[in-house]
């Protein structure tokens, strides 16, 4: 166990250099790699599978405690990050289908790889859990609403697709292992410290495959693509926390709404984007996948660095590594 630690936590330090690596390694030889989309659906069931054995009851009960923060938090997510995509995508002239994913990446719960975010930053880890896991639980009902509302007059969407398509990729899956964490946690103990691998495994395999299948659209039209989503995320990232600040919250929940406004799960969107629309529009998600990876590492490190006022108290919850 003491070697998966380790393997686990170096790709947890490396893991946006990881996914760059294959992403570029996909970009060199894409035919190679093109017939793997298939596979992106089944690849994200698992992921959410581990984030659900990640989770317990206990998680949820700050919902009690603190509904107006994660209230707060849940309806900053989405309504901050659909409306930047689709603006973003508008300034910068992006295709129908670069759009609709920019707006799939915005639409879609905050991305795991958040609440550790939160934690390395001594910021609020377990108002950052109660929302990654509130905001994924209404995701089958919200997601497909937002793009139908946003995408809807330019590309046809299916609504009910959509729905169904997120709850069996992410809520049957959370709550499956969720379900397993209590009827045998020690078990799922037992494997806690492999989920940061499968995680990492499973999010590189998108990105490859996703890059591979549009690899002709992103050597065109590359830089735009890198550019909307690294205003997406720095964006979020910046108003989250500005949202908390001028409603009140600590800085700890600040840092905690800003991570999880600007961090998505940019795999579920790169796999919504292949499903239902094509693997162009799983791209913005694709680049999201590493940048905001490096972005939110970044933060962190500085936030660490700053600490937190003298009279707030961090409530941090270990987390697990997830990509």
């Amino acid at each position: 166990m003491y070697r998966i630690r380790t393997v686990s936590a170096f790709v947890g330090r490396w893991f946006a250099v990881i996914v760059l690596a294959a992403g570029a390694l996909a970009l060199a030889v894409p035919d190679a790699f093109s017939g793997l989309t298939v596979a992106i659906p089944w690849l994200l069931s698992v992921i959410m599978l581990g984030m659900g054995m990640t989770l317990r009851p206990v998680d949820f009960a700050i919902i009690a405690r603190r509904p107006w923060a994660l209230l707060l938090g849940v309806a900053t997510q989405f309504f901050v990050m659909p409306l930047l995509g689709f603006g973003i995508a508008v300034a910068l002239g992006l295709s129908p289908m670069l759009t609709a994913g920019m707006i799939l990446v915005g639409s879609v719960p905050g991305g795991t790889a958040s609440n550790v975010m939160v934690y390395l930053s001594k910021g609020d880890t377990a108002l950052s859990v109660a929302m990654t896991s509130v905001s994924t639980v209404l995701a089958p009902v919200l997601t497909p609403l937002l793009v139908l509302v946003l995408v809807g007059e330019s590309l046809p969407v299916n609504a009910g697709a959509l729905f169904v398509s997120i709850v069996q990729i992410v809520l049957v899956p959370v709550v499956l292992g969720l379900v397993l964490r209590m009827i045998v946690p020690r078990l799922v103990e037992r494997f806690l410290d492999v989920l940061p691998l499968l995680s990492v495994a499973g999010i590189t395999v998108v990105v490859v495959a996703v890059i591979a299948a549009s690899a002709s659209t992103l050597l065109s039209i590359g830089v735009l693509v890198v550019v909307a989503v690294i205003l997406h995320n720095s964006l979020g990232l910046t108003l989250g926390y500005y949202i908390g600040r001028l409603c009140g919250l600590p800085v700890a929940s600040r840092r905690a709404l800003s991570f999880e406004v600007g961090m998505q799960n940019s795999g579920l969107a790169a796999a919504l984007a292949v499903a239902h629309f094509n693997p162009v529009a799983a791209l913005p998600a694709a680049i999201f996948s590493v940048w905001h990876n490096v972005s939110g590492s970044v933060l962190a490190s500085y936030w660490a660095r700053k600490g937190l006022p003298s009279d707030e108290v961090s409530e941090s919850l270990p987390v697990t590594t997830r990509a």
